[in-house]
């Protein structure tokens, strides 16, 4: 099952990095994308086009934060994450239940990654760009595990 959080503005990076850290101590949660428009080239410069840190490791912000979407194993966590929205987004929010994160792979993925479908884990399948460069598709965080 998949939500979208959907704030009622863009993300500036400490706002989401902040949001990221915050779901990230939820249990339940599977994947989480942030989706938003595509930043300008390193070579142009962006007060965004930085890096941030989430569940301790660093991750290049490549867009403007719009929207948090993830995939979580039930619908029983969904108040947890409301309430930390409420703490992290004091703008306003909307959270929508749907189906937003593709969980196969398609013939479009043949087509763009050709032989290179196969070596694509299926942890990114649904979290690339089907326009961007290779180096820029995604970053996979490991979330550590409790003992």
């Amino acid at each position: 099952m998949d939500i979208e959080i959907f704030p009622h503005r863009l993300l500036n990076v400490d706002t989401a990095e902040k949001l990221l850290n915050s779901l990230d101590s939820i249990q339940g949660i599977k994947k989480m994308v942030i989706h938003g428009p595509r930043l300008p080239p390193v070579r142009e410069g962006h007060s965004d086009r930085r890096t941030m840190v989430v569940n301790g490791e660093e991750v290049n912000v490549q867009v403007k934060p719009g929207r948090i979407l993830l995939d979580i194993e039930s619908e029983d966590i969904i108040d947890n994450i409301k309430e930390i929205c409420e703490d992290d987004l004091p703008f306003g929010f909307n959270i929508h239940i749907g189906h937003f994160i593709r969980k196969q792979k398609t013939v479009t993925d043949q087509l763009k990654y050709g032989e290179e479908l196969d070596e694509i884990p299926e942890e990114m399948v649904g979290l690339t760009d089907q326009n961007a460069k290779l180096s820029e598709r995604a970053q996979i965080l490991n979330r550590k595990k409790e003992e």
